[in-house]
């Protein structure tokens, strides 16, 4: 969860530990019988937010510059690509439509847990992703055209 927000896999580690130990501090006030993964990525995913917070003057740079760097290929199969496409329209949404399609896909969290990891209800997880995904869609049409359904490469 800290990777996928953070985008560094040092800033990710740093939060992910931190998490851990406040997660370590506060495991008395966890109610018994409720899931932990929630409660946990509730800790790392506000600690996130507060290093973004810290340093938003310094990831603004780094975004702009990262937005100007082609992605480091992986692979030159067409599925590998297309992923690296996608990554990068995922990174032009809005933070919070980050979030919700990160917890929901690539953490392929129920929207239950969803839920508790963002602190709202299951029907505001669905109407917040349905937006993301129509404004995901929108990047891609405007800016991503080769990842629509049908493109011939």
């Amino acid at each position: 969860m800290a990777y996928l927000l953070l985008g560094d896999a040092d800033e990710a580690e740093d939060v992910a530990q931190e998490a851990f130990i406040r997660a370590y501090g506060a495991l008395d006030s966890v109610k018994a019988g409720h899931p932990l993964r929630p409660w946990l990525l509730q800790i790392a995913k506000n600690l996130a937010h507060n290093r973004r917070r810290s340093a938003r003057r310094y990831l603004a740079a780094l975004q702009r510059w990262w937005t100007t760097q082609p992605p480091p290929a992986t692979s030159t199969s067409p599925n590998s690509a297309d992923a690296e496409l996608l990554w990068r329209a995922i990174r032009r949404l809005s933070v919070a439509d980050q979030e919700i399609l990160y917890l929901r896909y690539f953490l392929e969290m129920p929207v239950a847990e969803t839920a508790a990891v963002l602190a709202v209800a299951k029907g505001t997880v669905k109407s917040r992703l349905a937006r993301a995904l129509v404004r995901l869609r929108n990047v891609i049409e405007a800016e991503f055209p080769e990842l629509r359904e049908g493109a011939v490469p």
